[in-house]
């Protein structure tokens, strides 16, 4: 069955773009790598790993949370319309390999879109987890031929001259809705104007009930450590179960996994000692996309006694500088290349924007992002089988059936 499924895509895939010369002189040419959709799953998880320091970096102290799947896919779709010295910063930043071409990158994401719409259709009672792409263009730009017949479903053109608050409206709306109305307002009043010409849109959405749920009247007041001087009382979640629990000599932490119904997703949560008052930073030092691979392949099962926070966190993070130590800096330069978006051609990003939130309780979790990028002219802390996460944590929500991060982020404080 997935031989077929593969080998049926590969044929709507192929003649779409043969027929355009849209990413070399000749695109019927390029020989495409079986390996090419796996290779773009590792990315972006070296690209997860990388945004998490730098967004720690940027907020050392407080909470931190974001959906590495949402800005990667945004880049992504700038990635396709780069060309020169830009498209070669977003190819390194996106860890997408030299060897491989923007076409077999291409037919991936394609692949992958095609995947994840059968996936949402066949669906799942237990949770539901969905991404979209939206690439909102000037009107008055000639869109390459290509693009628009590749990017058929992402493109929807929009006079920002006229009427640009009608225009951040609309774009709002669209994030709400896939979003469930979770995110709202993720471009502020003022950030489009007559000036813009290209906003490239993700918004990514997860909601799922926990494989073993906390029961609500186990629930109690308890104290949690935001720091070695500072304590206070959280709502803590507890339950006995069966779960992975893994003790990580190489990151120096307890590492615990929560599956959500259907066992496709699941929360890892990351508990450094509480003595180490660096313990979160040299965790995330030490987390590797191979370290992250064991650690979800690997079969830890055994009785462990959790307890977590009950919390909300929704954030919203100024991507720019993020993205600029990156390496992605010259792509909001008035010099950036995205002239493989338009026959026009002057075509640079100016902000990239993002917006998550994420509420974990006894049920389960919902999650939901969404990222934007504006363009203008111009040693062991517990005993094996308890997890008690009373003190500042990493956790991530893993898609293991694309091998993705959907979202991530450092739980500090009940105080946003």
């Amino acid at each position: 069955m997935i031989i077929a499924l593969v080998v049926g895509l590969t044929a709507v895939l192929l003649p779409g773009l043969s027929v355009q010369q849209c990413f070399s002189p000749d695109d019927t040419k390029v020989q495409n790598s079986p390996n090419t959709r796996q290779d773009l799953f590792i990315g972006e998880q070296a690209f997860s790993l990388a945004m998490l320091r730098e967004a720690v970096a940027d907020n050392p102290t407080g909470n931190v949370f974001f959906s590495p799947y949402s800005v990667y896919n945004a880049l992504l779709l700038a990635y396709f319309g780069a060309a020169n010295q830009t498209e070669l910063s977003l190819k390194a930043a996106l860890r997408i390999p030299e060897s491989q071409s923007k076409i077999s990158t291409m037919q991936a994401y394609r692949f992958e879109k095609y995947f994840q719409s059968m996936r949402e259709i066949n669906g799942s009672e237990s949770y539901e987890l969905r991404s979209a792409n939206k690439l909102f263009i000037a009107k008055r730009l000639k869109l390459r031929d290509c693009i628009a017949h590749l990017f058929e479903d992402e493109v929807e053109p929009v006079d920002f001259v006229a009427n640009p608050e009608a225009v951040r409206q609309n774009i709002n709306n669209w994030v709400e809705i896939q979003t469930k109305r979770h995110i709202q307002d993720l471009i502020p009043k003022d950030r489009i104007t007559a000036d813009t010409e290209l906003v490239l849109a993700n918004a990514a959405y997860f909601k799922g009930l926990w494989k073993s749920q906390f029961l609500p009247e186990h629930t109690r007041k308890d104290v949690f450590y935001v720091s070695h001087t500072k304590q206070t009382l959280v709502d803590m979640m507890k339950q006995k179960g069966t779960f992975n629990h893994i003790v990580s000599e190489n990151l120096g932490a307890h590492v615990l996994e929560l599956p959500y119904k259907g066992s496709e997703v699941s929360m890892f949560i990351f508990l450094p000692p509480y003595a180490k008052s660096n313990g979160i930073e040299a965790v995330i030092k030490q987390l590797s996309v191979e370290g992250l691979q064991d650690i979800v392949e690997e079969d830890s099962l055994r009785a462990v006694e959790v307890v977590i926070p009950k919390f909300t966190v929704e954030q919203s993070l100024e991507l720019t500088p993020i993205l600029e130590r990156l390496g992605i800096g010259d792509l909001f330069q008035f010099t950036s290349d995205l002239s493989g978006f338009t026959e026009d051609g002057d075509l640079h990003l100016d902000k990239a924007v993002h917006k998550a939130k994420i509420s974990v309780d006894e049920q389960g979790t919902v999650a939901a992002a969404a990222s934007a990028v504006i363009s203008f002219r111009s040693s062991r802390p517990l005993t094996p089988a308890r997890f008690i996460a009373n003190h500042p944590f990493i956790y991530l929500l893993f898609d293991k059936t694309s091998q993705t991060i959907q979202f991530m982020g450092v739980y500090r404080s009940p105080n946003n």
